[in-house]
């Protein structure tokens, strides 16, 4: 169980990798000597890294060994190797392809980091241009339809009814600009208060001998409008324009106790 737990710990990567300090690389070489299943686990670790340098590392182990066979000379004459470990028997160039085996794969985790990186920043910048790009068109239509408006208003052929408010709501104002020519309504809704959730009003064009209500459309998301003009066909002789609340689809007749305001034509 103990050589399990010393096997799992990690601290053999280390000691092939040459990652510790020699104190403790001289204490696993001493377990390797008493333990054949270190010495086995140690040996599988050095064909992994053996045929992960062979694969995805280039090197030139003659230059390389040359410098550092220099600097370990250099070091055992400046007394700071006094007692080397007993040096096992694995080709030193082998570990040169390790160290650059792993010196590589970091590099490919960096360049793959980054490039995720620049991905999510391109897709940003993608959703940045989208909605710029959305803006821009909606502030274009908003001031087609604002000329177009202005031009309605100051037409006088234009026949202009106030619709005022009913029982259910006597502070409830809007205002119809009908353009018979083009058989067009422009309605200014700006004074009808919000409606409920679930709810909706509803424009009826009337005629008054006998009382006939026609619906000509619906004030669909009333909330988001922030200029609560609405442009809607009405192709009928009127006599009158109403509107109500309704359900949100609207009614095939108008709820004649939620009616907000009527008005009559006065030139009709």
């Amino acid at each position: 169980m103990e050589l399990e737990k010393y096997i799992s710990s990690g601290i053999l990567e280390l000691y092939v990798y040459g990652a510790l300090p020699e104190e403790e690389s001289l204490k696993v070489t001493q377990e390797l000597k008493q333990h054949p299943e270190i010495l086995k686990e140690v040996e599988e670790i050095e064909a992994a890294l053996t045929q992960l340098s062979i694969s995805v590392a280039p090197y030139n182990p003659e230059a390389l060994l040359y410098t550092i066979q220099q600097k370990i000379t250099e070091k055992q004459k400046a007394g700071v190797i006094e007692h080397p470990a007993k040096p096992r028997k694995t080709n030193l160039v082998l570990y040169i392809g390790w160290a650059a085996s792993i010196a590589l794969l970091i590099g490919l985790v960096s360049v793959i980091s980054d490039r995720n990186a620049l991905r999510e920043s391109l897709e940003a910048a993608n959703v940045k241009n989208t909605t710029l790009e959305q803006q821009i068109t909606d502030a274009r239509q908003s001031a087609e339809k604002n000329k177009q408006l202005l031009e309605v208003f100051r037409d006088k052929e234009i026949i202009t009814v106030p619709l005022g408010g009913q029982e259910v709501a006597p502070e409830a104002y809007a205002e119809v600009h009908w353009d018979e020519k083009t058989n067009q309504i422009y309605l200014d809704a700006k004074d009808l208060p919000t409606p409920p959730e679930g709810k909706e009003y509803q424009v009826w064009s009337l005629t008054l001998d006998p009382l006939t209500p026609t619906s000509i459309g619906l004030l669909s998301n009333f909330s988001e409008d922030e200029n609560k003009i609405f442009i809607l066909e009405n192709p009928n002789s009127s006599q009158a324009f109403g509107i109500t609340l309704e359900p949100k689809g609207g009614s095939k007749t108008p709820t004649m106790d939620q009616l907000y305001t009527l008005g009559i034509v006065q030139n009709s």
